[in-house]
């Protein structure tokens, strides 16, 4: 028979182990992302994304990001579209415009799921202090360790500050951004 102190002690250990696996997997844009969810289940629900999921749709990536990956995300908030050119967004989401909202939006994504830590890690230990990385779209982006921040810069030298990083999904990782990478 049980002891009211071992159960007591199993039931706890059920909540840390809980609490453990939702703290591993942060909020986004106010709604909890999941492990178990794609990219594309998961930034649906984010109100920090809607203008990325919108673009997502327009380019007709939807398939590919819900593919098993693993990618790595890139994920600008709507802020980061906001502070576009004016009618730059309303001018990538035209049907005419959709090569090249695709070559923008695959400058966000690299192949493979890379970790923050890893990230920096490998921009720490490189001779130049940035870790490239080459994009589905064939663009380059830089990861960059600047203080406790990790930026990443496209090729323009845009830099974009990772401010959730590690957001972990079935098919990957997204890192939520601050800026649009611009490809060239």
């Amino acid at each position: 028979m049980f002891s009211v102190k071992t159960t007591t002690a199993a039931a706890f250990a059920v909540v840390l182990s809980a609490t453990a696996s939702l703290a591993a997997n942060p909020d986004v844009g106010g709604a909890p992302m999941f492990a178990d969810k794609n990219i594309v289940e998961n930034a649906v629900n984010s109100a920090d994304h809607t203008t990325l999921v919108a673009a997502v749709k327009a380019a007709g990536l939807v398939d590919a990001l819900m593919s098993e990956g693993p990618f790595t995300v890139f994920a600008p908030v709507n802020d980061a579209f906001a502070a576009l050119p004016a009618g730059t967004v309303e001018t990538l989401l035209k049907p005419e415009n959709k090569d090249m909202l695709t070559k923008v939006l695959t400058a966000h994504v690299i192949a493979g799921k890379l970790s923050g830590a890893e990230l920096k890690a490998k921009a720490s230990a490189s001779s130049d202090g940035f870790f490239h990385l080459k994009t589905l779209s064939g663009d380059a982006l830089s990861a960059q360790v600047r203080g406790s921040n990790l930026y990443v810069y496209d090729e323009n030298g845009n830099a974009g500050r990772i401010t959730i990083a590690d957001v972990n999904q079935s098919n990957g990782v997204i890192h939520v951004v601050d800026t649009v990478l611009v490809p060239k």
